[in-house]
């Protein structure tokens, strides 16, 4: 009986959003795919940052796995590339600690030495903050980073 309840449980959990930690990327897998997006920008901004988006509005693709997704800054500070947040400050972005956390000004900070930021941020389909950390470069002219969840 037990046992059957806590499958009702896991059920509900899937059914409502909540991830798998299974159905998450891996540090390994964010870095390849952040590496593999850095090569895209350099090859052709434009194109790469309308994929980028693309894909993680379509929840699939190159630069769309698991939880996975690319999202850039430009110099202007607004993300240029994001599923929801295009042309909207990714420079005063907060994290959802409390209390918050500026966690757009250190994506910018941390891309100029090619580095990690640690935040706080909802698992897909949550409410309640998790710990994340985005590895973050600088890929010409935009700051690119993929978040993955520890």
């Amino acid at each position: 009986m037990k046992l059957v309840k806590i499958a009702a449980a896991c059920a509900l959990l899937i059914a409502g959003g909540i991830q798998a930690a299974d159905e998450r990327g891996t540090a390994a897998e964010a870095k390849v795919m952040l590496d593999k997006a850095v090569a895209a920008v350099k090859a052709d901004e434009k194109k790469a940052l309308d994929q980028f988006t693309a894909d993680a509005k379509a929840k699939g693709g190159d630069f769309f796995k698991k939880d996975l997704y690319v999202f850039c800054g430009g110099e202007d500070g607004n993300f240029s590339a994001h599923p929801s947040l295009v042309g909207k400050s990714m420079k005063d972005l907060m994290d959802k600690a409390t209390p918050p956390f500026a966690v757009g000004a250190e994506f910018y900070k941390a891309a100029a030495k090619g580095g990690e930021v640690t935040y706080q941020w909802p698992l897909p389909g949550a409410t309640a903050p998790q710990k994340k950390v985005a590895i973050v470069a600088q890929a010409g002219k935009q700051v690119c980073a993929v978040g993955y969840y520890p």
